[in-house]
């Protein structure tokens, strides 16, 4: 993703990534930390959360990663943010992506105590795909050790460059996590 197109899709101020990406070995109170904000983020919806996934790399035993906890959302329709955005606001979450040429995708953020949290919204109806391939990427390394080593060190390596915006470091990532998904999707 190029830096207009982040611009484009970022709510607020747009500012270069201030430190280097930070890979941390695997906590195993990261699973806790999804439960305290499932539940947290179900209280605000109710009904409207159609599922709440841990997803990222803190979802899978073993795998290093940066500490912040990535959760998929899924609602009805991600597009209609008056359903849902307000009541996360509430709960103490920021809207900082919005992506509707892309999935209709939304992420809000929260950068404060507990812990950091990127909670990635979509629905079904725009994005069945890419919610299947979000979970199969985390339950395949969940279950292929080989492939999660794999994928670990290539996050290790990448952490050791500058990179001027996050996504920069993600997008890098692609070529390892296509390989790793040509195996986990039939």
């Amino acid at each position: 993703m190029d830096e207009e197109a982040i611009r484009a899709a970022t709510i607020g101020e747009l500012t270069p990534y201030q430190t280097k990406v930070v890979i941390e070995d695997y906590n195993p109170a990261w699973p806790a930390w999804f439960t305290w904000d499932r539940a947290k983020i179900e209280a605000a919806l109710g009904a409207t959360a159609l599922s709440v996934e841990h997803v990222g790399s803190t979802s899978v035993p073993d795998l290093p990663a940066k500490p912040i906890i990535d959760i998929l959302l899924q609602v009805e329709d991600s597009a209609d943010e008056a359903s849902y955005v307000p009541p996360l606001e509430a709960a103490g979450f920021t809207l900082r992506i919005r992506e509707p040429e892309w999935l209709e995708h939304r992420m809000l953020q929260r950068r404060s105590e507990p812990h950091n949290v990127n909670l990635h919204v979509f629905s079904p109806r725009h994005a069945a795909a890419e919610i299947r391939r979000k979970l199969a990427f985390r339950d395949w390394l969940r279950t292929h050790e080989d492939d999660r080593d794999h994928y670990g060190a290539t996050k290790r390596e990448l952490s050791t460059r500058e990179w001027r915006y996050v996504q920069d470091y993600a997008d890098a990532k692609t070529t390892v996590i296509t390989e790793i998904l040509t195996k986990a999707l039939p």
